[in-house]
């Protein structure tokens, strides 16, 4: 099974080779992209977590991709904050078996100690912990009306930014693939899978100070992605 942890690629990542920029170019034309796409706003949250979402294939666009910044992000390492995550995100059939599952993960001390976070899973001191994902588009894969599955593309900023930290924040792209179910009047997760990629090329910008990192992740809040 696979869990949804983004952290994990980071943790053990290894290098691959980029591709190639100066690959032939097809002569078939390439389709516009689709417009974004949204019916009406969320204007309910379950905790900080936009709920409600249309019963549509919009809707269960918009579910995934708010559920992929949930899952994403740093409040998945703490046990509290976890338990309120994996509930309002995945159905009721499900969520106690990822509650486990997940846990296990993140308790991991090894784990742990890879991404440079104490045993509890807080940051040392004078560090800051990062993990952002941050959505670049959706589609939708397959449709009825009671379950949908659909595509999430995203990056993900992942590391620990402070002097002298082992792990500094980086930057990662993915492809995540949610099935979701309509339940009581909302669509949740019921699984996941991911890979990598699309991965743009990297420009040639300078790499900011840890310093600056840590300042960035103090003032500018995360989003979130209801339409």
């Amino acid at each position: 099974m696979v869990l949804l942890v983004a952290a994990l690629a980071f943790a053990n990542r290894g290098g691959t080779p980029p591709a190639d920029a100066s690959s032939p170019r097809s002569d078939t034309p390439t389709p516009p992209p689709p417009p974004p796409t949204g019916t009406r706003p969320v204007t309910t949250r379950t905790g900080t977590i936009p709920t409600g979402y249309a019963h549509d294939d919009q809707g269960a666009q918009s579910a995934a991709t708010n559920y992929a910044v949930a899952l994403g992000s740093a409040e998945m390492f703490s046990n509290s904050t976890r338990a309120e995550i994996v509930h309002t995100v995945y159905a009721p059939a499900v969520a106690a078996a990822r509650q486990d599952d997940l846990d296990k993960v993140y308790a991991d001390q090894g784990f742990l100690s890879r991404i440079g976070l104490k045993g509890d899973g807080t940051a040392p001191q004078g560090m800051t912990f990062i993990s952002r994902t941050v959505p670049v588009g959706s589609k939708v894969e397959s449709y009825t009306d009671d379950k949908a599955t659909v595509s999430v593309w995203y990056s993900s900023l992942f590391g620990m930014a402070g002097e002298g930290s082992k792990n500094p924040a980086s930057e990662a792209w993915y492809t995540g693939s949610y099935e979701l179910q309509w339940v009581d009047g909302d669509w949740k997760v019921t699984g996941f899978s991911q890979k990598d990629g699309p991965v743009p090329v990297a420009r040639d910008q300078r790499a900011s100070t840890a310093q600056e990192m840590s300042d960035a992740v103090g003032q500018f809040g995360g989003f979130t992605y209801a339409r």
